[in-house]
């Protein structure tokens, strides 16, 4: 939503995350107000109206569910915030997330019968998930993490190979014995029938 935002007006953004610096009057007993509307002057309209675009670009965006938890909210910043943690969550619900993925990244593996485009698929969007929560991992460390990922897969197609020579050898030499022990059956057999010759 934030690149939205930006491509209508770049600084509309800083409005609604910091914001709104809408038109205030100070009291004779010091309390802050908003400013009544009659009094308003050319700056402070223009104020009001960059506060309302904000406003107006956020609820075209929004489904009406999300409508629905943003209506009652007054300024641009209180839509974003209750936006922010019902995507988002809070701090606590942030870090968890960013446990959970960073745990994932470094656990990441090819599974059973997962074609290549699977897994580069699954991969991305853990990436993808990390830079959305503020974690980024620069292209050396992702590249670094898919090489040694692709020499464990290597190792171990390289035991399963070795292994797989083992079984054969052990087969054949096994299939000798058998052929060497019908050999000698064979000659008794002969030997006792030229005996009885």
């Amino acid at each position: 939503m934030t690149i939205f935002i930006q491509s209508l007006d770049y600084n509309l953004l800083d409005l609604i995350v910091d914001g709104p610096n809408l038109p205030t009057v100070t009291l004779e007993n010091g309390d802050v107000v908003s400013k009544p509307r009659n009094l308003y002057d050319d700056n402070d309209r223009k104020r009001v109206q960059i506060n309302a675009k904000a406003k107006h670009i956020i609820i075209c965006a929004l489904n009406s569910n999300d409508f629905n938890r943003i209506s009652s909210c007054v300024s641009t910043k209180e839509m974003w915030d209750r936006l922010e943690v019902t995507y988002e969550g809070t701090n606590q619900v942030k870090e968890a997330k960013i446990s959970m993925l960073v745990h994932e990244y470094k656990m990441f593996t090819m599974n059973e019968n997962e074609d290549i485009k699977s897994m580069f698929s699954r991969f991305t969007n853990i990436i993808n998930a990390l830079q959305a929560l503020d974690k980024t991992y620069s292209n050396k460390d992702i590249l670094g993490s898919l090489m040694t990922h692709e020499l464990s897969m290597q190792k171990k197609d390289d035991d399963e190979e070795k292994e797989e020579k083992k079984k054969k050898i052990v087969a054949l030499k096994s299939s000798q014995i058998e052929d060497s022990e019908d050999d000698d059956d064979d000659d008794d057999e002969i030997a006792f029938i030229t005996r009885k010759f």
